[in-house]
């Protein structure tokens, strides 16, 4: 067996593994307090990811290969609003939105152009995706089979998480009872086939950027989380097997302490959690997560100081043991982040994990009487929440009955109060201000991407065979009435050429649409 290397400070002190106190717990060891693995960092730095995906696959790919050369070791895709729920390029319903959050997909050859001249068995990918998430998983998975790779290598995250998406997003199609459906689907297919595919990331996100607390996020991301796992056992699925598969994705904003107990508590919670649901396997206890640096707290004002708020909510998800991180472009309250800012925010990640020391030790936090304190108190009002949304019959209930989205819009309604009374400083919005009200470069998205897509949809349905792609979607009709996995059924669409659109109309003929 190999000595562990020994590493030192800049003054010659050595770093050990672990600084433990008479009542921590260690690192590795349930409930994971303080992180999942025994030497966390000192091992292997987190998966450094750039959230990028903008106009056409083409564009989108120029800026990953980008990033591939200046150290990005994982990619992050943003999809365009027409893509995530479900409408090809030439809907009516797209006009003046293709391309413009995230890239256009509309079938297997977006995603062919997205990828070209990159292995999927060679990196990992996460796909911000949620009512279309299975549509983009067969995507991804006929691309790999095209390359001949082995699927049980092929690894990465789907964002797949439709409960959020009723409680603070909106990007849903179907009503709960079938999302839930093709969710377990993929859980099921996945655990056989891409056996390395998170097949989920339950998001705190995007909760917190609708304006929930920091208490809030952690609760009604771990009470989705419970819904997600009961639905699979509820199937018949193995906890033990698909819960390893399980991630999360969480939110870092400006308060480092507040964030770094909440991500200790967000462990040791799932831990427990994981284990009165029967989970037995180490595995399957561990919550494992990918972090965001706080989008709702970027200022068009003073923009440059942004660089200074990432870098603090970067450092508190490190220090919180993160397993994946993302960091925002300085410029994303103007536009999408230039080359430039993706760079610097890329850069950040680079200078944190090797030259601020905080990988050199485990939790380095721990044992202090704040953090200690704070993780306590922050899990134990998450459990009240909790505690409330199980007595009301679980997320789907708290959802359907406005609970959840009536907590968030009290709390952002409540910050936004103290802002405007200045008892919440935003340094250059409330305090300090300065003429300054722009930069000079902004990233925008031409308007004629729109026909561009238009013209690629034509081409492609006269090229394919539309007698092969009608059985294909009759085929799916059928499975979707009945109670069989939809997902070989997608992948097989999706592999005749069928487009998004086309697939998500075949399921909200069969399952309707959720109004809200």
């Amino acid at each position: 067996m190999t000595e562990e290397k020994k590493i030192f400070n800049d003054s010659g002190i050595e770093i050990k593994e672990c600084y433990n106190h008479e009542n921590n717990d260690f690192p590795g060891e349930f409930p994971y307090t303080r992180g999942v693995k025994k030497d966390m960092y000192r091992g292997r730095l987190w998966t450094m990811r750039q959230y990028a995906g903008f106009s056409t696959a083409a564009e989108s790919n120029k800026r990953y290969h980008y990033l591939l050369s200046q150290g990005t070791t994982g990619l992050s895709v943003a999809f365009d609003l027409p893509t995530q729920i479900g409408y090809d390029s030439d809907h009516e319903f797209s006009e003046g939105e293709v391309g413009k959050v995230g890239v256009a997909i509309d079938s297997l050859k977006d995603i062919e152009e997205l990828f070209d001249g990159i292995l999927l068995q060679d990196i990992t990918t996460s796909m911000t995706i949620n009512s279309t998430a299975s549509i983009l998983l067969a995507m991804y998975i006929a691309l790999a089979k095209k390359q001949n790779a082995d699927l049980t290598k092929i690894s990465g995250t789907i964002q797949n998480d439709i409960l959020k998406e009723y409680a603070a997003r909106g990007t849903y199609i179907y009503p709960p009872k079938p999302s839930m459906r093709i969710i377990t689907d993929i859980f099921e297919y996945c655990s056989k086939e891409l056996p390395k595919w998170n097949t989920i990331s339950i998001s705190g996100y995007h909760i917190r950027e609708a304006g929930s607390t920091a208490v809030q996020e952690l609760a009604f991301t771990l009470a989705n989380g419970k819904s997600y796992v009961k639905a699979a056992l509820e199937k018949g699925l193995d906890i033990n097997v698909f819960s390893k598969r399980l991630s999360f994705f969480f939110n870092a904003h400006n308060d480092i302490f507040e964030e770094v107990a909440k991500f200790r508590a967000a462990r040791r919670m799932w831990a427990n959690i994981t284990k009165s649901l029967g989970a037995t396997d180490p595995l399957a206890q561990m919550l494992r997560f990918h972090t965001q640096t706080g989008g709702s707290t970027l200022t068009a004002q003073q923009a440059d100081n942004n660089i200074i708020r990432v870098t603090l909510q970067a450092f508190s998800a490190v220090l919180g043991g993160t397993q994946s991180l993302h960091t925002n472009g300085f410029d994303e309250a103007l536009s999408l982040p230039t080359e430039n800012a993706a760079r610097i925010a890329l850069r950040t990640q680079q200078i944190i994990g090797y030259e601020s020391g905080v990988t050199n030790t485990v939790d380095p936090l721990a044992g202090s009487y704040y953090i200690e304190s704070l993780t306590n108190e922050m899990e134990a009002k998450a459990y009240q929440y909790i505690e409330t949304i199980d007595a009301m019959g679980g997320s789907v209930s708290a959802i359907e009955q406005g609970y959840i989205q009536n907590e968030i819009a009290k709390s952002a309604y409540i910050y936004q109060n103290n802002i405007e009374s200045g008892e919440k400083i935003i340094v250059g919005v409330n305090k300090f201000k300065s003429n300054e009200t722009s930069i000079n470069a902004v990233f925008k998205i031409d308007d004629s991407i729109r026909e561009t897509q238009i013209d690629k949809l034509t081409k492609l349905k006269l090229e394919r065979n539309s007698n092969d792609v009608s059985k294909s979607l009759i085929e799916l009709e059928n499975a979707a009435k009945g109670d069989v996995n939809l997902m070989p059924f997608i992948i097989d669409c999706v592999e005749k050429y069928a487009t998004i659109g086309e697939i998500a109309d075949v399921l909200r003929n069969v399952f309707g649409e959720f109004k809200g």
